[in-house]
């Protein structure tokens, strides 16, 4: 019997995997919580770690202080998330002692965040190589002036 879908409107791999633990082409099923987060590790086997950040509020500051929550999803061989991917996970039922969800699609190598805060960067220095490689001159020039009167208000 064919598989029409997990549940979600996320299109299947490309590839094909003969893993059981995959909600594509494996016995597992999707349900409850979706997150979407940045894959922080993937050394384990079949495993990747996922973060996203958050923020909570503390009354007694009246101040917002800056969270993230952190938890293990399993990486079928079809999706093969690596780190520094944004991914996209689904709850199922326990897959090990602490894998709850699984990887459900691969959306970006980056967040829209880095990604931004590159081309900012970039931008900047496209700009300002020419003013930057002037000043390091000029101090030197300066500095050799001021080394020299102090050589020779020594002798």
């Amino acid at each position: 019997m064919k598989k029409k879908g997990i549940g979600l409107k996320v299109p299947a791999p490309s590839k094909v995997c003969s893993d059981k633990k995959c909600p594509f082409h494996g016995s597992i099923r999707v349900r409850g919580k979706i997150f979407l987060g940045l894959v922080i590790s993937d050394k384990m086997a079949r495993t990747v770690t996922v973060t996203w950040p958050g923020r909570r509020y503390v009354p007694k500051y009246e101040r917002y202080e800056k969270r993230r929550s952190k938890l293990k999803a399993h990486n079928p061989e079809c999706i093969n998330a690596r780190k520094g991917d944004v991914v996209l996970i689904a709850e199922t039922r326990p897959l090990s002692k602490t894998k709850h969800f699984v990887v459900v699609k691969v959306l970006g190598k980056e967040s829209k965040k880095e990604m931004l805060k590159q081309e900012a960067l970039q931008e900047q220095e496209a700009v300002t190589p020419d003013k930057q490689k002037n000043k390091p001159l000029e101090e030197d020039k300066t500095s050799k002036k001021k080394q020299e009167e102090v050589k020779s208000g020594e002798r």
